[in-house]
């Protein structure tokens, strides 16, 4: 599937598939009808332009609740509040990123020293593992750089139930490939299936779901015929999300942006004199998800520039950010944990929309769930 890594290529990927937002939504997106190559249109696959703000939930959330009311498009407003509701979930628990990466890199050392780990994680990311749908998705993860939602789920249980391969190897293998990796969707789901999430519940992949779903596509042997969930000695502390005060600076300024939010709104009243384009991180990414990301980055800076009449700033490392700005203050989209580099010197500013949602993010989804209506009211969104 073609993922164009422009604003405009989103929009217009919004504008095709808002027809399809209601009812059909809520009964056809658990289908994966295959043609990775093409746009299936039961889904919106918009999650690459989501990720990094090319096009933002807000726009999403309102476009879906004007043309189809919240009862008919509540299957997909929900959709796109799990990605508020990870997001604040991780937030708020910082301790759970630095664990996963902890685990990954011991993990990715054991594959170096134990020749059948690294047999059988070889045999996984290479699509040989003799497990016909698995296999194919394999190949769709690293041709086209996106899978459904449904697979994703169904890949991780096998992953980790069938295979019996460390979650954190799969969670990285997704980052490295998918357009829309993000570390709190990612991280959290992998979580999710394998049990350690919601504790003690773990998602199984059925042989008999997958054909249903695939329309029959596939017919996968030898999956695990009980899943136990996985445990970990750990709770992660909660500390509550609280947003920054808007940030006030005075004569000229920088607008700097990053990986983790390239939309270029920003709350002060004055236009910046200069919008600094970070290069984007590619260390153990794909080529086409760094290709990705440094095209989403180039789009931004020059709409950006566009708009505010300003001249770009490149700069290829947050070192260089102090020098780059010239003195000037330096303001950016909040930095999200695992999405973007730390920005010192930088003063940060966090949307209406992620303000509203993350810090309901304390508990399950359901908080989210039933909380998101008044706070989309207030930010005057319809319904």
């Amino acid at each position: 599937m073609s993922h164009e890594p422009t604003r405009a290529a989103g929009l217009a990927r919004l504008d095709a598939f808002a027809p399809g937002m209601g009812r059909r939504y809520a009964a056809e997106r658990n289908h994966d009808r295959g043609g990775a190559g093409e746009w299936p249109g039961n889904v919106s696959a918009l999650s690459p332009y989501l990720r990094y703000r090319l096009v933002e939930e807000q726009e999403v959330l309102a476009r879906a609740l004007a043309e189809h009311g919240p009862d008919k498009a509540d299957k997909f407003v929900s959709e796109v509040l799990w990605r508020g509701y990870f997001r604040g979930w991780l937030e708020q628990r910082p301790a759970v990123w630095d664990r996963y990466l902890a685990e990954r890199d011991a993990a990715l050392a054991a594959v170096e020293a134990n020749g059948g780990l690294a047999r059988d994680y070889r045999a996984a990311v290479g699509g040989r593992t003799g497990i016909d749908c698995f296999d194919a998705w394999v190949g769709e993860l690293t041709e086209h750089n996106w899978l459904h939602n449904h697979s994703r789920m169904w890949f991780v249980s096998i992953w980790i139930f069938t295979l019996r391969l460390p979650w954190v190897l799969g969670a990285d293998f997704f980052l490295q490939h998918l357009l829309d990796g993000d570390s709190a969707s990612n991280t959290l789901s992998w979580r999710w299936v394998a049990g350690l999430h919601t504790r003690g519940k773990a998602y199984a992949a059925r042989a008999d779901n997958i054909a249903k779903y695939t329309d029959g596509r596939f017919d996968p042997k030898g999956l695990a015929a009980h899943v136990e969930p996985l445990t970990e000695d750990f709770e992660p502390a909660l500390t509550r999300f609280v947003s920054p005060p808007k940030p006030k600076v005075e004569g000229e300024w920088v607008l700097l942006l990053h990986e983790g939010d390239l939309a270029i709104e920003h709350p002060l009243p004055t236009a910046p004199a200069g919008v600094i384009a970070l290069a984007p991180r590619d260390e153990g990414l794909s080529e086409a998800v760094a290709a990705f990301r440094r095209a989403a980055g180039e789009d931004a800076a020059a709409r950006a520039s566009k708009a505010y009449g300003c001249p770009i700033l490149p700069c290829d490392r947050p070192e260089a950010i102090e020098a780059v700005a010239d003195g000037r203050p330096v303001v950016a989209p909040y930095v999200s944990i695992g999405n973007a580099p730390a920005l010192a010197g930088v003063t940060t500013f966090v949307r209406d929309y992620d303000a509203a949602i993350w810090p309901l993010a304390t508990a399950g989804f359901f908080k989210v769930k039933s909380g998101a209506p008044a706070k989309l009211r207030a930010l005057g969104l319809p319904g």
